[in-house]
């Protein structure tokens, strides 16, 4: 199979994007103001006090820019298939000599390179200038992170794509993309870290793909977990990705046989 078709879309979904400055300059923004009204809320809740039960506000302000940085390049795009079964192209792009699949993934991979260029860069340089951020517990643990990130971009990806199969049964996918998004917004420690989440709620979340998307990469920055927990948390990120991308799949094989197109 050859690359070169994918880097192509990949490519105008990036082009694509640069067209619109001025959602460009509202995602920095959105993702400055967020960062801003959650980092205030814990500055209050914290009281002037270092820590709270071990959980330091430089470890939480860390969490929330590190998080929603990540956010804003983590793209996925849940109504790519539902888009297309609703007009009928899907019937064409199946026909195409390219991987369907492969080509959903390059579009989003196009808009997060954008993204990560013009929205994530942009957004840390002011929170590291303006806020603080903790420097990451060495360059190992950086690199790492890097990495445990790009697996955790797989995870999402992989949710997405697997709820996105669901788009052959039903007509309207966009209520069960809102519970998921719920879930990943409150589950992955983004919004809420997950040091806080009361002892029986984070032994189930571990048992869950959330916490694999943010808090694994975030808890490999602080140096909070290292050596064997690393490759753990790595194995259970690379497993989700098998998992979810598998289950997707045996849908997609349901689902297009009971296709039918109207109208494209």
């Amino acid at each position: 199979m050859t690359i070169s078709p994918y880097l192509a879309f990949a490519k105008k979904s990036f082009l694509q994007k640069s067209a619109y400055r001025l959602d460009h300059w509202m995602g920095i923004l959105n993702t400055l103001i967020r960062l801003v009204i959650y980092v205030e809320i814990y500055r209050a809740l914290y009281s002037g006090r270092e820590a709270v039960d071990g959980i330091t506000m430089s470890m939480v302000t860390t969490n929330f820019i590190l998080s929603l940085g990540l956010e804003s390049f983590f793209v996925v795009n849940d109504f790519y298939l539902a888009n297309r079964i609703y007009n009928g192209s899907i019937a064409t792009e199946m026909l195409l000599p390219v991987s369907f699949h492969g080509r959903m993934l390059a579009d989003n991979l196009g808009v997060a390179a954008f993204k990560l260029i013009f929205h994530f860069v942009p957004a840390m340089l002011v929170a590291v200038l303006f806020i603080g951020i903790a420097a990451p517990a060495d360059a190992g643990a950086f690199g790492l992170f890097v990495l445990s990130a790009l697996f955790g971009y797989g995870v999402l990806w992989s949710l997405s794509f697997l709820f996105q199969m669901f788009s052959f049964w039903l007509i309207n996918v966009w209520a069960i993309m809102t519970i998921k998004n719920v879930f990943i917004n409150v589950l992955s420690g983004s919004m809420i870290p997950l040091w806080f989440m009361p002892e029986l709620a984070r032994k189930i979340i571990t048992f869950t793909p959330f916490e694999s998307i943010y808090f694994t990469p975030v808890q490999i920055y602080l140096g909070n977990i290292s050596g064997g927990e690393i490759v753990a948390g790595f194995i259970k990120q690379f497993v989700w990705i098998a998992c979810l991308m598998s289950a997707g799949f045996i849908l997609w094989n349901k689902g297009k046989k009971k296709l039918v197109v109207q109208g494209g």
